[in-house]
């Protein structure tokens, strides 16, 4: 199709990408060129493809996205997609067309994609985007989870997950009843959005405190959680959350 933007994605989240790439699919103006899974990979693809547009993820490993836009010579139009809504004024600061939080929503897509093809300069009035997060994607009290399951959308309720688990660039809804549901959410945004009563133990672990039987200290300054869950689960923290794991239930 003639007149398509040239267009790299840039996410260290292989479901996050997936997803947009889905997402992007039927309006049939992208010809995404490549994918990059750090800064450091999309400086050199942008250098060398010279796209018309990004999609940018911010907290990345080896170099973030500002790290990354700093060092670009070609200047393609930017779309920031992350799970962090702080970054949102340094974003436009950084003059980019606009600015998703994930999990990325169709509808809201879709103005990102008639900015993308208004001829008009995109000059935001930074007044305004004190007010943007709210604009972008209100926050919303969490009562349940989608997660797919064939051509089917299952709502799994927070009151049923006795541990969220990342395996690679997977993420898992781990329920009281022993299923595991596969969830388009990345642990960054679940540990942004979730209540109070999910807490993170570990890169790979966030539990549901109301489900605790059991802390156990660990030899190794780490501590055990025991699960009431039907497989009776036990998970470690890693070292880094202890200190404030203690604090938190008073260890």
């Amino acid at each position: 199709m003639n007149n398509q933007f040239k267009t790299i994605i840039i996410d260290d989240e292989l479901i996050g990408t997936q997803r947009l790439k889905r997402l992007l699919a039927p309006y049939e103006l992208f010809d995404i060129m490549a994918e990059a899974v750090n800064g450091k990979e999309g400086f050199e693809l942008i250098e060398k493809l010279h796209p018309d547009v990004i999609f940018l993820d911010i907290e990345m490993p080896v170099m973030n996205g500002f790290e990354m836009l700093k060092l670009i010579r070609h200047k393609p139009k930017v779309v920031f997609t992350t799970a962090f809504d702080q970054y949102a004024i340094k974003a436009f600061e950084e003059n980019s067309i606009d600015y998703l939080l994930k999990p990325i929503e169709k509808d809201r897509l879709d103005l990102t994609v008639k900015k993308l093809q208004s001829s008009a300069p995109f000059s935001p009035d930074l007044n305004s985007i004190k007010n943007l997060i709210q604009v972008i994607q209100p926050k919303k009290e969490l009562k349940t989870l989608t997660v797919r399951l064939g051509d089917k959308i299952m709502l799994i309720r927070l009151d049923d997950i006795s541990y969220i688990e990342a395996e690679d660039k997977y993420v898992f809804l781990r329920c009281i009843d022993g299923s595991s549901h596969l969830t388009d959410f990345t642990m960054a945004y679940l540990e942004e959005k979730l209540p109070d009563e999910f807490v993170r133990i570990h890169r790979s672990f966030i539990i549901n405190t109301d489900l605790i039987k059991e802390i156990r200290k660990s030899f190794n300054g780490s501590l055990a959680f025991v699960l009431n869950d039907k497989e009776m689960t036990r998970l470690n923290s890693s070292r880094s959350y202890s200190a404030s794991l203690r604090e938190k239930f008073g260890i």
